[in-house]
């Protein structure tokens, strides 16, 4: 009888919830006459047991706590399995556990013990590792997904009233390839367990990764969530009071890229100049519907630096808005260009489009424009490098890696449809245009676009009348934003992020004490499409950048003269296709077997988490020693944190260079530099011998420090 309602709730589960089992073949490949198989899962619904239990071949044994098992249905339910009652607050549960899989039973533990009330992954306890360890098993971690979004689920409090739940929501259940829990042989006791923990809460957590990430374009993934989500609420919204849900972005790629497509004809990356305004999302999947690859132009980086990308992308054609151009008064810049490039203005775009190109739209299927995109690993956007280090080069992502790092994304920080996320950071920057707007969009959930992160009164303003979850920035900005904020404004906020430069401890202080904020500190580059790794609140070291995110492998190569760290390469879904170099122009340069050279110092602990040393080429040789000019910036810093300070390298005919100070801070002095060193005890060789006081620290528009300015200020120094 038992097997008949277990066929009969099965076909019913097919048929309601469209469940899709992917990675059985990881299932089969463990000899469960050699070792035992203990089953773990994400716990986000009360539908989760039964999934496993009618989902998962063989039969599974489940722990259950005692207090599970007091309601009729429960019982019910639990009639239909194998499972043993244990208190699980009773140190010996686990005992029952270990015994249970030593008799060569197949058995089931959720290492959370409770379903989640944030959709996220929730504290991993540790006795989950102990009994892998202890039974020597083969863990097979599976991703349940979907059923968060269920009624089933437990987010249906005041906290998460914004989020629609479904009666029947599409489930997915995802086998991941299974693994022994080891630990390191050099660890005991406490800090043992903990790395053994640390396993089973990687492995769940980047089954929100393997779950979740599709082998798709981009434009697919919007129109896949655009049938996942509520497809009427507002995904997009802006400063002008301009607002796009998923339906009328979808409409607007399709009518307004219609248009671009007759204008731009077979050109393939065009360049696109817009801030961060609705306008942008709507030109970027207009483009992206019909085949064309979006050039991301840096418009605070003047003529030069853009004649170069343009040059160095073969482009023909930038798309902007004539009113953008007066507010940002670009017509100079425009004008320069104008003999080299067609600028193609929105306003002009939109003048040609009539009531019938709107009804025909409305009566085009997404899905006939797929035909547009052939391959997930063909081009999709063309990013530029800060130029902070030199001439800024092309960086070519593909439609898969911008996908990959969404999901990357997603299964460290879970966004929840309807969550609203404020994005200062411009498009043309990879942590704008990635985690700022494409993140939210495909995840259903909301982006605000504010058009500057330089304006450091509006934006902690704007935080607070969106009540935004997620706000991203660098340490300049976020340092912006503490002088001008009111101590309340980030009471919405569940993680402030930071990328792109390192987070000052100072800026973590004032955060922490003016607003009971931690700032969550993250790595990438624009190679990397940009995350590498981040802090988040159940995985966090202060002072680290997090630990990698899930599908990136690393590998540190030696750097002589430098004792700590090595140099990191990485490989992955997320690295890009390649180089477009000055030099070469339009000729893509791959990374070398797919390894991307960060050229950062970084260490990687026991537990994973990354620490940032400084970059490769941040570093001076004097006197035959390797000094890192990042740990000069920071003690300088710890004197004076209220001031910017750069720390360059200039030639030396005696030590070979020398560490010229760049500061604005007027008090500063070679005397008070001399103090702030015997403070910290550094050794003599952290000591710059030339102060150089300015009105301003020069910074790009993402908010970096322009080195290649304040080396020539350097320079110009000895010189004049």
């Amino acid at each position: 009888m038992k097997w008949l309602f277990k066929l009969v709730a099965k076909g019913l589960f097919k048929l309601f919830y469209r469940v899709e089992v992917n990675g059985l073949e990881h299932f089969h490949a463990v000899d469960q006459t050699e070792q035992p198989l203990l089953i773990i899962s994400n716990h986000v619904s009360t539908l989760d047991g039964p999934l496993l239990d009618l989902f998962i071949p063989g039969e599974t044994t489940f722990m259950v706590d005692t207090a599970h098992t007091e309601k009729w249905h429960e019982r019910f339910i639990l009639s239909m399995c194998c499972f043993f009652t244990v208190d699980l607050h009773n140190p010996y549960a686990a005992k029952h556990m270990i015994e249970e899989l030593k008799k060569g039973k197949q058995c089931m533990i959720f290492p959370e013990g409770r379903i989640t009330t944030t959709g996220s992954l929730m504290k991993v306890y540790q006795g989950t590792a102990m009994v892998a360890q202890k039974s020597d098993a083969a863990v097979l971690a599976v991703h349940i997904g979907g059923a968060v979004y269920s009624k089933f689920s437990y987010l249906d409090g005041t906290k998460f009233a914004f989020m629609k739940q479904f009666w029947f929501p599409k489930i997915t259940i995802n086998l991941q390839p299974a693994q022994k829990i080891k630990p390191a042989e050099v660890l005991k006791g406490h800090a043992k367990h903990q790395f053994l923990n640390q396993q089973v809460f990687r492995l769940l957590r980047d089954g929100g990764y393997y779950g979740s990430v599709k082998t798709q374009t981009v434009f697919t993934a919007l129109l896949q969530a655009k049938s996942t989500y509520n497809q009427k609420e507002n995904c997009v919204e802006d400063i002008n009071k301009q607002s796009l849900n998923l339906k009328k972005l979808t409409l607007a790629s399709i009518i307004l890229g219609k248009q671009l497509h007759k204008v731009l004809s077979d050109e393939t990356r065009i360049g696109l100049m817009l801030p961060n305004v609705s306008g942008m999302p709507a030109t970027f999947f207009a483009l992206l519907a019909y085949g064309h690859v979006p050039a991301m132009i840096n418009f605070t980086s003047g003529v030069s630096a853009i004649r170069s990308a343009c040059q160095t992308a073969e482009l023909k054609s930038i798309i902007t808005s004539q009113k953008f151009v007066d507010a940002f008064a670009l017509q100079p810049l425009v004008d320069e260009l104008s003999s080299e490039i067609q600028f193609i203005y929105l306003e002009d775009i939109r003048a040609h489009i009539g009531r019938l190109d709107k009804l025909m739209g409305l009566m085009t299927s997404p899905k006939s424009l797929l035909g547009h995109h052939k391959d997930p690993l063909d081009e999709a956007v063309v990013l530029f490098t800060s130029g902070s280090e030199g001439v800024p080069k092309g960086v070519v992502l593909s439609h898969q890696n911008l996908v990959s790092n969404i999901e990357q994304i997603h299964s460290m920080l879970t966004l929840l449809p309807g969550q609203q996320i404020l994005s200062a950071l411009p498009t043309f920057h990879c942590f704008g245009l990635t985690a700022g707007m494409l993140w939210p969009i495909i995840k259903g959930a909301k982006v605000f676009m504010y058009p500057s992160p330089l304006h450091y009164a509006v934006v902690p303003e704007m935080v607070y009348q969106t009540n935004a979850r997620f706000i991203f920035g660098t340490d300049t900005f976020f340092g912006g934003y503490a002088r001008k904020a009111d101590p309340f404004d980030f009471y919405s906020i569940t993680a402030l992020i930071a990328g792109a430069e390192r987070l000052s401890p100072e800026t973590r202080q004032v955060y922490a004490e003016k607003f009971h904020q931690p700032i969550y500190e993250g790595y990438g580059v624009t190679e990397t499409t940009p995350v590498l790794a981040v802090n988040i609140p159940t995985a966090y070291k202060h002072g680290s950048v997090g630990q990698f995110v899930a599908g990136v492998e690393h590998r540190l190569e030696s750097v002589p003269g430098i004792q700590e760290g090595g140099r990191l390469f990485v490989k992955g879904p997320n690295i890009m296709l390649g180089y477009l170099m000055p030099d070469n122009p339009g000729v893509l340069l791959p990374p070398k077997e797919g390894w991307h050279d960060t050229g950062d110092i970084v260490e990687v602990d026991t537990d994973g988490y990354v620490w940032i040393k400084g970059r490769a080429k941040r570093f001076a040789k004097i006197g035959g020693e390797m000094v890192s000019l990042t740990a000069v910036e920071n003690y300088i810093n710890e004197a004076s944190p209220d001031a910017h300070h750069v720390v360059v390298a200039v030639p030396d005919e005696r030590k070979g260079e020398q560490l010229v100070l760049v500061t604005n801070d007027s008090t500063l002095s070679r005397s008070t530099v001399l103090d702030a060193a015997k403070a910290t005890q550094v050794t003599e060789l952290m000591i710059p011998k030339t102060v150089i006081l300015v009105e301003s620290i020069p910074v790009l528009g993402t908010g970096k420090t322009n080195y290649p300015e304040v080396q020539n200020i350097a320079e110009r120094h000895f010189t004049s």
